[in-house]
């Protein structure tokens, strides 16, 4: 014979009930139908993971965090979400404020520069992706074109003009197309 699956009754199986049917999140939902279920009637947990559509593993894994730490078990903050990250969402914006004031008055801020100022105010070096990444998720982004390209040679381009217009002329000649003379 199996063991029988219970979970600890931290809550009444009417607020469970309560609870499944007014969360908003399907994860914590489905815990929630766990729960109940374990509460109202105790079984084999492959019973519970048939009637609630999950696996056994699950209906073990959320019965023992549940019996352990109680609802805080089951109401975690989800899957997804920001978990690395420097500064908070709100420090962010306070942080771009300035340079985003300074943009709206027509003056120029650079990555570089946010990059600097960001790692004065971390205390520590960052990558430059991340600086890219914050801009993006503040929806600013104006990239800057390169004046000049760093391998770009005047002498090289010069030359180009003087060579390139009698090559391009001969080709235009010959693609024109051949009339027979007859009008």
């Amino acid at each position: 014979m199996a063991r029988i699956t219970r979970a600890a009754p931290h809550l009444e199986a009417e607020e469970v009930k309560t609870r499944l049917k007014l969360d908003p999140r399907p994860l914590c939902r489905q815990r929630w139908l766990i729960i109940y279920n374990a509460l109202v009637d105790p079984r084999e947990a492959s019973d519970i993971a048939k009637h609630t559509g999950t696996t056994v593993a699950m209906v073990h894994r959320v019965i023992a965090s549940y019996n352990r730490l109680g609802v805080a078990a089951v109401e975690t903050p989800g899957k997804g979400g920001r978990r690395r990250q420097y500064v908070t969402w709100e420090e962010e914006q306070a942080f771009l404020a300035p340079f985003f004031s300074r943009a709206e008055r027509g003056g120029i801020a650079t990555a570089g520069e946010i990059q600097r100022a960001f790692e004065v105010h971390l205390g520590h070096e960052v990558h430059k992706s991340t600086i890219s990444r914050l801009l993006k998720r503040h929806g600013w982004r104006k990239p800057v074109p390169r004046p000049v390209h760093p391998k770009a040679s005047p002498e090289a381009q010069a030359q180009f003009k003087k060579t390139s217009r009698p090559a391009l002329l001969r080709r235009s000649r010959l693609a024109q197309p051949m009339t027979s003379g007859l009008s």
